[in-house]
């Protein structure tokens, strides 16, 4: 189902907490569990996709993917010990691929301690899978790390520790995945706000730093072909010639009531929520794991996803 939104909507502190106000209309039951039960849940959704018609896809060729995003590495909502827990459900899942969607660097403020890069990267380098572990930023990847944001470029923090502990970063870059029916190529692109606070601050639209048609280019005509992105706006340019793309970004609004959110961080805050869309071609986006701006969860708990990407799924 589409539905076109206006204008780009982030997640503000005062926007999620007057969605917070929301739940805590409904009780103080309600609202404890918002804030110290469903938090700190974890959750697998699974999905069958089968690709469309329009996106090369090797005959009899079935992937599973592993899908982690948006982490937001901090004390106490997202410990070492509980990021060590989601690598090892994680890898009990048996995927042949295991894909990072970005934003593991903190995004709020109520937190006892932030944990830096060279703490939660050897975690996460722990992940394994036969056809490897990949890895896109997300905006607080960049938006935390000043340097980078001051030289409007990487090295960041967040990618140098992933690199160095064994999780290949993609940039606006492709790789092709070694799969029994051939190559499928893996395309990640750079975030799309990667710029935006400092550009905020001089009254300048925002600056990402993807490149999708650059990034589509290097995939051979004909190719089969996965795509990471943090945000899923982007999907509305992706050609039907992409099998997949996978998001997180949007935490499903952090507070979703009855199927609907009140606070969506996107241009298309109907159209790119949560769950499986189906256009010219499929998108996933994830709820994530971790929480941002406000530490409050509400009808859409941390999750693991595992996408099951194939001519034999079932839709």
């Amino acid at each position: 189902m589409r539905e076109q939104g206006r204008g780009y909507r982030l997640f503000t502190r005062r926007r999620v907490l007057q969605g917070a106000g929301l739940v805590a209309l409904s009780g103080a039951t309600t609202g404890a569990y918002a804030t110290g039960i469903e938090p700190f849940r974890q959750i697998v959704t699974r999905y069958a996709i089968r690709p469309n018609p329009a996106a090369p896809w090797p005959a009899g060729l079935s992937l599973r993917i592993a899908v982690l995003t948006d982490i937001h590495a901090c004390d106490p909502w997202m410990s070492l010990e509980r990021i060590a827990g989601i690598v090892d459900a994680t890898n009990a899942l048996g995927a042949d691929l295991v894909v990072l969607v970005g934003d593991f660097m903190v995004g709020q403020r109520y937190v006892t301690r932030v944990i830096p890069a060279a703490e939660w990267a050897p975690v996460l380098g722990r992940l394994a899978a036969p056809l490897g572990v990949y890895a896109v930023l997300g905006n607080h990847d960049w938006w935390e790390d000043p340097e980078a944001l001051r030289r409007g470029g990487g090295p960041t923090a967040a990618g140098t520790a992933l690199m160095r502990n064994g999780i290949r970063l993609l940039s606006n870059e492709v790789v092709p995945l070694a799969t029994k029916a051939g190559p499928v190529w893996l395309a990640g692109l750079e975030d799309q706000l990667a710029l935006l606070p400092p550009a905020r601050r001089h009254g300048h639209k925002r600056v990402g730093l993807d490149d999708l048609p650059a990034t589509l280019a290097a995939v051979p005509d004909g190719a089969p072909m996965i795509l990471l992105a943090h945000e899923p706006d982007i999907f509305a340019q992706v050609p039907a010639r992409v099998a997949l793309t996978l998001s997180g970004h949007t935490h499903g609004g952090q507070i979703r009531l009855f199927g609907w959110s009140p606070v969506v961080p996107s241009r298309y805050p109907r159209r790119f929520v949560y769950g499986h869309v189906r256009e010219a071609s499929d998108l996933v986006i994830s709820g994530g794991l971790g929480l941002s701006i406000a530490p409050i969860r509400f009808g859409v708990p941390p999750e693991i996803v595992v996408v099951e990407l194939g001519a034999d799924a079932t839709v």
